[in-house]
């Protein structure tokens, strides 16, 4: 399977905003946009205007940095957004959401989503008592997402729940800081997804 294994400042550089790909240390001054704010490579510095393909193509690659899914993962996402009733780009940010590494996080178990990815790959937590290892699994309304055994002892998990009430978490999932259980209440209206991105040129791209 294909991994990114640059820098990962380097694609919030090239953005030019923060995608919070490390968590904590964005909100530093450790954040590497904050050190350089301008685009990695020899021409960085440079002033670049953007065509109306060139403002799509880099909407649907931030939307893809930010949730670590690969192209072709991406458009199947996109494929089946259309197919679902309701607008299409809010759909496809609602499966993105719905995934278990993305809920995992959401949830405070971890300080970003690549942490909260490593978790379930090595099988951490468990969805409704059943132990789930696939990162890209959909979550549904009702379901409670808990660490294994071996997961709650884990010292990041702990650091990352002491830290949940100074990040926040979404108001469709339900925190049992206590008990190390999350609950799907809902799943999320677009208005719940808290991320400064313009889905509907994502749409556009495709329909081209």
């Amino acid at each position: 399977m294909a991994a990114y294994r640059d820098a990962l400042c380097r694609k919030c550089r090239f953005e030019g905003e923060k995608l919070f790909l490390k968590g904590d240390r964005c909100n530093t001054d450790k954040c590497g946009l904050e050190r350089r704010k301008y685009a990695p490579g020899l021409h960085g510095q440079k002033r670049r205007k953007l065509s109306d393909y060139g403002l799509q193509l880099r909407e649907k690659q931030k939307i893809r940095r930010i949730y670590g899914v690969m192209e072709r993962q991406f458009k199947r996402y996109f494929h089946f957004a259309e197919r679902m009733k309701g607008v299409a780009g809010s759909n496809l940010l609602q499966l993105l959401e719905r995934r278990l590494d993305n809920v995992v996080f959401r949830s405070g178990f971890a300080s970003n989503r690549r942490q909260s990815r490593q978790f379930v790959n090595h099988g951490h937590f468990r969805v409704n008592g059943r132990k789930v290892s696939i990162p890209s699994y959909l979550v549904c309304a009702g379901d409670i997402i808990e660490p294994t055994e071996a997961g709650k002892n884990s010292a990041l998990i702990q650091e990352s729940i002491a830290k949940t009430e100074h990040r926040g978490f979404p108001t469709w999932i339900e925190l049992d800081a206590k008990n190390l259980k999350g609950k799907i209440l809902h799943l999320p209206g677009r208005e719940e997804i808290a991320l400064p991105v313009q889905e509907q040129l994502v749409v556009e791209l495709y329909s081209r």
